[in-house]
């Protein structure tokens, strides 16, 4: 992957601070590139399921959005991107934190294939595979504000 311009680095930092779901769950963006986007988030106690573990619904919402910012990285200033479908494979329980790594797999001008792998790290930075996910984005025309 290449760095990312600064015009995109700044235009993915905008667009999701303007993101509340990622903001409620107290997710940050850790890295842009081109073609990939990593985003990261504690697994708060709210968002822990009836055994203490990170709920799929957020693991699929970090997934989703690193995938998304991936996309978004590649497309014109005046696009963004909307998720048409995405397939998650569950590998494993997530505590800790997750990290979750989004890229670009092909960019074409109707549909962009994405996947991302999702990880949990514990406190000591030891890392385990939670999910895998893949999917498409499409292009959409972008609203400011």
């Amino acid at each position: 992957m290449m760095n990312a311009s600064v015009e995109i680095q700044n235009r993915i930092t905008e667009n999701f601070k303007r993101q509340a779901m990622m903001g409620s769950i107290g997710a940050n963006l850790v890295s842009i590139e081109q073609g990939r986007v990593v985003i990261a988030a504690p697994v708060n106690d709210g968002f822990k399921q009836q055994q203490g573990v990170a709920h799929a619904g957020l693991i699929f919402a970090l997934g989703d959005s690193a995938a998304g910012y991936a996309a978004l990285s590649v497309m014109p200033e005046d696009a963004d991107v909307m998720s048409v479908e995405l397939k998650i494979n569950l590998l494993s329980p997530g505590t800790g934190r997750l990290i979750a790594d989004g890229r670009v797999i092909k960019a074409g001008r109707r549909l962009v294939v994405v996947s991302a792998d999702i990880w949990s790290e514990d406190d000591a930075g030891q890392r385990k595979h939670v999910a895998i996910m893949q999917g498409t984005m499409i292009p959409v025309t972008a609203k400011s504000g």
